[in-house]
């Protein structure tokens, strides 16, 4: 085990321990690229409606953690927080008042997964209702 010197023991007392990636930890409301399963935007977490992917993947990955971003407005947040408590999922709200991030919303592991892709283009479209289906008669007559 190395020795700390006490400029070490210094530079920690003043910035905090040393971590990894801080740059990473600061776009990713905490978290690494690594352990992500999914991510939003600020823009499309403020969108109205949830994302039906982000449920999708809350009730694969029950063991997963949801981190908001603490710098948008409650009411923006508020349905992902219910969405967590309705899944029994373990959420945080993340404020980083000197860094901003464009990242609204990132479901992650404790341990490193690696998904190639991790971000959400759109939502998928689940249809209102099929289309009515004609009888035999019908198309004969052409009502």
């Amino acid at each position: 085990m190395e020795r700390k010197t006490v400029e070490d023991v210094l530079q920690q007392g003043i910035y905090g321990p040393l971590e990894t990636k801080p740059e990473e930890r600061r776009k990713y409301l905490g978290t690494l690229r690594e352990r992500i399963i999914v991510a939003l935007t600020k823009s499309q977490v403020a969108e109205a409606k949830i994302y039906p992917q982000v449920e999708r993947f809350m009730k694969e990955y029950p063991e997963a953690q949801l981190l908001l971003n603490g710098n948008m407005a409650y009411e923006e947040l508020s349905k992902y927080v219910k969405l967590a408590a309705k899944n029994k999922m373990e959420h945080k709200i993340v404020t980083n008042k000197e860094h901003n991030t464009d990242i609204g919303l990132v479901l992650a592991m404790n341990i490193a997964i690696d998904k190639e892709h991790i971000f959400i283009s759109q939502k998928v479209q689940i249809p209102e209702k099929l289309p009515e289906k004609k009888s035999l008669f019908a198309k004969l007559f052409k009502r």
